[in-house]
């Protein structure tokens, strides 16, 4: 069962869509709070997870972040990690206004760059009690390092020149500068994902205002991640996974509890929607969520 639902973020209406379990609960439901890919939106891998996780008895909600799909906000496809962290925090809030929702059972899930978004927007809302991830990306580290740590410095700047460059022609009344996100240049297997009909949704992806740069370098998923504790933190990767490290390294920075589940031959695309591989991520969340979103847990 789901509901479109609606709620604001820095004053900005969002678009979400909740989904329940179909049997009746005797209860107040546990709630994940499931964020999306970057450039993504919630009918994409989010819902993949929020439906399965519904299936489980939870209540999950996906949304739209600000000024991406069906939510409010310009420029369009503005990429904000800081405005997404607020995105989150305000969809835990609308949760604790719900009367099937036990307000002291709330958890999240970042898919992608929200694997950064969610644990950074944990680290400082403790209403958030459980935090995971999946194929988790440090979408700071990625624009100023590139993937794996292979970009020259002088890239990072000319990034951040573009980025000033487009700031001035907004001021001035141009059009909003604007860059593709996914190009051919991307690995095969992300360019399937969004471009062809694997995954493919026409709200999705679009190019980005170039000065949502600026703001992404400025950013660090990670640096105060052990405030997450002594709340649990899990993070999904697959074995063959390109940004897998992220995830390796993350773990080696947050305090306990904290765990690191491998999904043998997953990559970090097929974790969004292969079943082979969404099953286990899925059994690991259900298992983590089951004993750390318990009703005699408080």
């Amino acid at each position: 069962m789901k509901t479109d639902v609606t709620f604001l973020s820095s004053g900005l209406r969002l678009a979400g869509t909740l989904f329940l379990p179909d049997a009746p609960a005797s209860e107040r439901r546990a709630a994940v709070v499931v964020s999306h890919p970057g450039g993504g939106v919630k009918e994409q891998t989010a819902s993949v997870y929020a439906e399965r996780l519904a299936r489980e008895g939870f209540a999950a909600l996906v949304f739209d972040a600000a000024c991406q799909g069906e939510s409010e906000g310009e420029p369009r496809g503005l990429e904000d990690p800081f405005q997404r962290a607020e995105d989150i925090k305000s969809a835990v809030s609308f949760l604790t206004t719900r009367d099937e929702i036990d307000p002291d059972r709330i958890g999240a899930l970042g898919i992608c760059a929200s694997g950064g978004y969610v644990p950074y927007a944990a680290q400082t809302d403790l209403r958030i009690r459980a935090v995971a991830t999946v194929s988790a990306s440090d979408m700071g580290a990625v624009m100023r390092e590139g993937l794996g740590r292979t970009q020259d410095p002088q890239t990072t700047r000319a990034m951040l020149e573009r980025a000033g460059a487009a700031r001035t022609a907004e001021a001035r009344g141009e059009a909003v500068p604007r860059q593709e996100w996914i190009t051919e240049a991307v690995d095969a297997e992300t360019y399937e994902y969004y471009r062809t009909p694997r995954g493919h949704h026409p709200r999705a992806v679009r190019p980005w205002p170039v000065r949502s740069l600026d703001r992404i370098i400025q950013y660090d998923s990670y640096a105060l991640i052990r405030l997450i504790a002594p709340r649990p933190l899990l993070m999904i990767i697959g074995s063959e996974a390109n940004t897998g490290y992220m995830s390796h390294e993350a773990i080696g920075k947050a305090a306990e509890p904290k765990e690191l589940f491998v999904i043998d031959g997953g990559t970090h695309i097929s974790l969004y929607d292969k079943d082979e591989h969404v099953t286990p991520a899925v059994a690991k969340l259900t298992a983590f969520y089951t004993a750390h979103l318990a009703a005699d847990r408080g």
